[in-house]
């Protein structure tokens, strides 16, 4: 490997690191929200795939170690997949002890990616031979992977009745664009609407306040008052060994194991079920807490590197929850990435090998030391100075700019009528992964009935 493309590596992890490190504290941060569009934008910049790929492995181990940060301090999920860890973490913060529910959720973090990423690749190596069979019926995979998370929703029958008609829209719009000619026929226009679903209950709040019932209707709230209990700072480089005791590391290594088995399965899912499930017959409150928190964060690092590792080594299509949201445009981002030429093509076992664990290591070495030693200042001056507001409003711009450069300004509408309904369709209790599904079968659903 050159030193120049050693050294970009390097960079690429540093700001990763840090990047992530700020927005996992920030409250209310969803995972395809923040790294989607941000990867989306390095692929379309045109660094080096391998660069990328190290920036987004940094990322992911820095998102997923800092989010449970405002869990600890302030009962705030700084992700969707910190939400789960919130009771056990409640329980340790009324105990006075919110720096050992920090210490605990990282120390998980860092044994689940030290688990995940040599298993993701064994994995991913064993499933290459298969990778002609499942990219010859991806359509049909698509269409029974929207079906497979449909029934794992709480609001399922709903979700299965709103596969075929989002799919009609989805394909309907593209229609709607080749014949008045706004793209060439047979172009896909697919990374704006892959955003508007992404970003759909941010535009659905927006045009609800735009209605002067609704807005009339919506609580109103004054400053909140968030209270930080003070914590000790921790004396020299963490050890998650000598963090976790012998049993938590044992739930965690099983459950980190579990998760990339199950890395095709919805991650907030799995978090839940096995979480509960590994700890349910401990009786003491502060040992059930700690041993779910660190097994909970070890499964989510554990089932996102997995996710996005192991689709992108052996089939270059993104068959889980994780590929088609958060690394979507690792597999797809027109015209740099197609479904026929994309990172699986592009790299060797042993960039797949360095990418994942420079990005992983520099993320280790410096999000988890800041996370344990200044989590506390961190999550203050977040809470205090980096509006939440903000973040989303950076984000929806960039959804904007991306839907003109790719349709014009009538993109611009489709993606917004298209954000309107999955807005819409994520507030009844469907999720994004049944939601990216369909926009991934949509060609082949639609075509059965023409």
């Amino acid at each position: 490997m050159e030193l120049d493309l050693l050294i970009q590596m390097l960079g690429a992890a540093v700001i990763g690191s840090v990047l992530y490190t700020l927005i996992g504290i920030a409250p209310g941060t969803d995972e395809t929200a923040v790294l989607a569009p941000v990867t989306l934008v390095l692929v379309l910049a045109g660094f080096e795939p391998i660069v990328i790929l190290t920036f987004f492995m940094s990322a992911i181990v820095a998102k997923k170690l800092t989010d449970s940060i405002p869990v600890a301090v302030a009962g705030i999920p700084g992700g969707v997949m910190s939400a789960p860890m919130v009771d056990h973490a409640m329980v340790l913060k009324q105990h006075g002890i919110p720096d050992v529910s920090i210490r605990k959720m990282a120390s998980g973090s860092v044994l689940g990616t030290i688990i995940a990423i040599p298993m993701s690749l064994l994995l991913a190596s064993a499933l290459i031979p298969l990778q002609d069979v499942i990219a010859e019926y991806s359509g049909q995979i698509f269409f029974g992977g929207a079906i497979f998370l449909a029934l794992m929703t709480k609001n399922r029958w709903l979700a299965l009745l709103s596969i075929v008609p989002f799919a009609f829209l989805i394909q309907g719009l593209r229609q709607f664009y080749w014949e008045i000619g706004v793209v060439p026929e047979g172009k896909t226009v697919f990374i704006s609407f892959f955003l508007g679903i992404t970003i759909g209950p941010v535009i659905l709040k927006l045009f609800e306040l735009l209605i002067p019932h609704i807005r009339k209707q919506m609580p109103r709230h004054g400053t909140k008052n968030i209270s930080l209990y003070k914590t000790e700072r921790e004396k020299g480089f963490p050890n998650p060994f000598k963090i976790l005791d012998i049993k938590e590391i044992g739930t965690t290594s099983l459950s980190s194991f579990l998760g990339v088995l199950t890395f095709f399965m919805s991650p907030v899912g799995m978090t839940i079920f096995l979480g509960e499930t590994l700890t349910s017959r401990i009786k003491d409150p502060i040992k059930r807490a700690t041993r779910a928190i660190s097994a909970m964060d070890g499964l989510t690092n554990a089932s996102y590197i997995a996710g996005t590792l192991i689709p992108l080594i052996a089939i270059g299509l993104p068959l889980s929850p994780t590929a088609i949201g958060p690394a979507n445009a690792l597999f797809k981002a027109p015209p740099v990435f197609t479904e026929d030429h994309n990172m699986h093509h592009l790299l060797s076992m042993s960039d797949f090998v360095f990418a994942s664990v420079i990005g992983s290591v520099v993320a280790i070495a410096l999000t988890y030391y800041v996370t344990i030693k200044y989590a506390q200042p961190i999550c203050a001056f977040v809470f205090k100075r980096v509006p939440h507001e903000a973040m989303l409003g950076l984000f929806f711009g960039l959804v904007l700019m991306l839907a003109f450069m790719e349709a014009g300004v009538v993109n611009i509408f489709g993606v917004m009528l298209i954000g309107l309904v999955a807005g819409l369709l994520h507030r009844k209790g469907i999720n994004y992964g049944v939601q990216f599904m369909v926009l991934y079968a949509a060609p082949w659903l639609v075509s059965l009935f023409f």
